[in-house]
């Protein structure tokens, strides 16, 4: 008997992310949140709030100096990608798009818990479930979503910082950005994802400092 429980569609349209990372102040209620709501273990995580930083102090000649050293946080799931490498490379079709809405998600019925997922995904989306042994990730809180609720990563953000909501609708509100300091460039996968960024985050270049 199947395992996997297949939801209908919580949407006609691509749904995606908007993150304000100006908004966020790195508390982690959205982590958090995400974790009790789907009982994860230590360790793995759907949702992740990186602290990046950057810059440095540079001589401008005159006998002084300029700084341009930068921090920020920025949280961020699975994208829920156009073009999903974790898709393209399953073996056995196991992560699969749905029609629709556009969720990525695991059918657990067909996962072997290879990890080919895991090592395409340039965000590391889909994490290894250590009791099944096969692989996990945000779905996008369907089920809250079928009951006429919010993802619960949007829901608990104090400041506001997550949005989410049909892909092209938040683009048309908030522009198209979604290459920042700290993430890999949109190419790869084009990512439903949009981003405000925090000063100093405009722009996909190299980091010094990324952590969890």
């Amino acid at each position: 008997m199947s395992k996997f429980h297949v939801y209908p569609a919580v949407s006609n349209k691509q749904l995606g992310f908007y993150i304000d990372s100006a908004r966020c102040s790195g508390c982690k209620a959205c982590q958090v949140s995400c974790k009790d709501k789907n009982n994860l273990e230590v360790g793995r995580k759907f949702r992740r709030v990186y602290e990046i930083t950057g810059g440095e102090f540079i001589e401008n000649g005159c006998g002084s100096w300029e700084n341009n050293v930068f921090a920020y946080t920025l949280s961020i799931s699975c994208n829920h990608c156009a073009d999903p490498m974790c898709v393209k490379n399953c073996p056995t079709t196991a992560m699969h798009k749905r029609e629709g809405d556009g969720i990525v998600m695991v059918n657990t019925d067909k996962c072997v818990g290879c990890g080919t997922c895991a090592w395409s995904c340039p965000y590391g989306a889909p994490q290894m479930n250590p009791e099944t042994k096969q692989m996990s990730k945000c779905d996008f809180c369907i089920d809250l979503q079928l009951q006429g609720q919010t993802p619960v990563c949007v829901a608990t953000c104090p400041l506001g910082a997550i949005q989410f909501g049909p892909i092209d609708e938040l683009r048309e509100r908030f522009g198209s950005q979604a290459d920042v300091k700290g993430l890999p460039d949109s190419s790869i996968t084009h990512p439903n994802l949009v981003i405000h960024p925090h000063q100093g985050a405009g722009r996909h270049t190299a980091i010094q400092g990324a952590k969890k």
